[in-house]
């Protein structure tokens, strides 16, 4: 739970309230605001920049749901011959698209061990690096 805490600030100004005023106690629950289904979701922290035209930058968290139905186009993270990896998987053309322009989608081939894990649901951008994550 975080609890909102009421500052006041010393700008010089008097006369005028904080329209936040009534609101000095917020229960927010980001469990249950971000995570529909918290015993078939995980979170994993991306790595790498393939997919930054979808939105998912190096070091962002993604939350992932194994219980949301895996559709054509949709970004997912798998497992693919022993790597971890989050692409679009575009069902048609079994192929893996990657949200940068610099790289070419993979195709898969007879013999790629591949995996879905989940489909990612959330992605949270985290603008100063967790200390307590390895990366």
């Amino acid at each position: 739970m975080l609890k909102v805490v009421s500052i006041k600030a010393q700008a010089g100004l008097v006369g005028f309230e904080s329209p936040a005023k009534e609101y000095t106690e917020l229960g927010l629950d980001l469990d249950a605001l971000l995570i529909d289904k918290p015993s078939a979701t995980f979170i994993a922290l991306a790595q790498g920049h393939s997919m930054v035209r979808d939105g998912i930058f190096d070091g962002d968290l993604l939350i992932i749901s194994r219980a949301e139905p895996i559709t054509d186009m949709c970004i997912c993270v798998a497992n693919l011959n022993g790597v971890f990896i989050c692409k679009r998987v575009d069902k048609r053309n079994r192929c893996l698209v990657v949200g940068s322009d610099d790289i070419a989608p993979y195709f898969l081939k007879e013999g790629d061990d591949f995996q879905i894990e989940g489909v990612v649901i959330r992605s949270i951008r985290l603008h100063k690096p967790l200390a307590h994550l390895v990366c």
